[in-house]
């Protein structure tokens, strides 16, 4: 992933503003009230874009103030509890039901930040920009109305327990060492933002971010900040949802198909077939997107293509090669999916609660800032703990 994302973001040269403003904006499903939109970004505010809230998502049909609709069934519940059964998840459990999970991508906004942000040095000459670039994009994010529960991911070292199962997996050969060296203070720059961050070591970001949409995937939405490809299959309809902030692009269970042809279920198959040269993964030869999109559509898995193409009852270019050559290496598509195939077992000792975002920490940022350097910054947030 490492080399891939050096040499996009390489081509691109774009990514977050000096400012790290305007990278992010909210799934254009939700509405966002009136009052809390005041003063935010201007796109919230056209009176042609007509946004469902959350609450008249999950309840399917329209509801006035929707924003002081929880409050209320609470207090009809606690006054009469004989009705409270009709109002499901009272209390705690009923504000996790209708508030959204944001799981950052660290890794990426830290290659993102590197080669979109202007480098910058610290007061003792160490190389920050990657850093100052992660704090402006991340403080834009927060300053989200509905951005309420957040926890970031990042690969503490990028070799993880993949690299003892396949030689050719990813390494971090290509990083730049002076972006490489901002890792640790990445984490401890996102900490001071009042946000969990989870360092991986034996398993990958990627890995964490899949567990953690899949403890949480009873909350309204689990919104995935990543456009990474293998990301793709936690989607689970409209509820577990992947956002790209930089195309501003979001993928439910429908738009993953529509990309790739297959299910979410059925991505770490394709890629497995197809291979997936960010993180090494070869493939099998002559398999392309169009002959593994069309096969997983029907059989869904590598496990239930038939070996005799001629049972195949969809219609593949050059399916006696193709199957020639899955057949011959079998047992390495099974290696590869596993490669591809992310981790919901990743450890989590936090509670819902503790990833709601209740401001940055004063103290720690502005510590931050001063040995930084960054004077500039010590204002930016909006909200402190």
């Amino acid at each position: 992933m490492f080399q891939f994302l050096t040499q996009i973001f390489e081509r691109a040269g774009q990514g977050v503003d000096q400012r790290g403003c305007n990278t992010f904006k909210p799934v254009p499903h939700f509405r966002v009230p009136g009052r809390v939109a005041e003063g935010s970004d201007e796109s919230l505010r056209r009176p042609t874009e007509r946004r469902k809230s959350l609450l008249e998502l999950i309840l399917a049909g329209p509801v006035l103030a929707g924003d002081t609709l929880i409050p209320g069934l609470q207090f009809v519940a606690h006054l009469c509890p004989p009705v409270a059964h009709l109002f499901p998840r009272v209390g705690s459990g009923l504000r996790i039901a209708f508030v959204r999970l944001h799981l950052l991508d660290g890794t990426y906004e830290l290659f993102r930040a590197h080669f979109g942000a202007p480098p910058r040095r610290s007061p003792d000459g160490q190389e920050i920009g990657a850093v100052v670039g992660v704090i402006q994009s991340t403080l834009s994010l927060l300053r989200e109305p509905d951005v309420t529960h957040v926890a970031v991911t990042t690969d503490h070292v990028i070799e993880s327990y993949r690299n003892n199962l396949f030689d050719g997996y990813k390494t971090g050969e290509g990083v730049p060492p002076d972006l490489y060296a901002q890792f640790g203070l990445a984490e401890e720059a996102l900490r001071s933002l009042g946000v969990v961050v989870w360092p991986m070591v034996e398993f990958e970001a990627d890995d964490c971010m899949a567990s953690a949409a899949h403890k949480w995937k009873s909350v309204a939405q689990v919104v995935i900040l990543s456009p990474d490809k293998d990301m793709m299959q936690c989607v689970e309809g409209n509820r577990v949802v992947t956002f790209n902030r930089r195309d501003r692009k979001m993928f439910d269970a429908a738009g993953v198909v529509e990309k790739f042809g297959v299910e979410p279920g059925s991505i770490p198959d394709y890629l497995a077939l197809v291979g997936d040269t960010a993180d090494g993964v070869p493939g099998i030869p002559s398999w392309g997107a169009k002959s593994a999109s069309t096969l997983l559509a029907r059989y869904r898995s590598i496990e239930e293509i038939p070996p005799d193409p001629d049972t195949w009852d969809v219609t593949v270019r050059g399916a006696a090669r193709l199957s020639e050559n899955l057949e011959r290496a079998r047992s390495d598509a099974a290696l590869y999916k596993v490669l591809t195939t992310l981790r919901i077992d990743v450890p989590i000792v936090e509670s819902f609660e503790d990833l709601e975002w209740r401001g940055v920490r004063r103290t720690d940022y502005l510590a931050l800032c001063d040995r930084l350097g960054l004077a500039e910054l010590r204002s930016r947030p909006e909200r402190w703990q």
